[in-house]
């Protein structure tokens, strides 16, 4: 029988499975990145076209780190002007599944989270 973990297991926040997971495609825009890569590779002004609330900077950063973590995989194309792709890595592709269970988690329980906010904040 395999024993289950407590939080005393976990004193290392990276030493903890959740926290290395949430790491990696955790914040504000990692998450988003990611589920628009799962449709196929996009360049940098297609992110920014889908995502108009995030900066330029932010945008590159959260790229930089997805990259650097080997989710994503940027691609450089020699021509004039530059052109650059990001699409998923093999090893980003494992994370899908979490990915589209957290979409359906949203699309099932977004009118009940959204309710809890307004009445939790009427309250306070």
């Amino acid at each position: 029988m395999k024993k289950e973990k407590k939080k005393a297991d976990c004193p290392n926040p990276l030493a903890c499975p959740v926290a290395v997971a949430v790491d990696a495609i955790g914040g504000k825009w990692k998450g988003i990145i990611f589920y628009h890569l799962i449709s196929g590779p996009c360049r940098f002004n297609e992110l920014r076209r889908i995502m108009p609330e995030i900066t330029q900077r932010v945008l590159t950063l959260q790229l930089r780190e997805l990259e650097r973590d080997g989710i994503i995989n940027r691609k450089i194309y020699h021509e004039i002007p530059p052109k650059v792709e990001y699409s998923l890595t093999p090893f980003g592709e494992t994370l899908k599944p979490i990915v589209n269970l957290l979409r359906d988690w949203g699309d099932t329980y977004k009118e009940e989270l959204l309710s809890n906010r307004v009445s939790y904040d009427k309250e306070v």
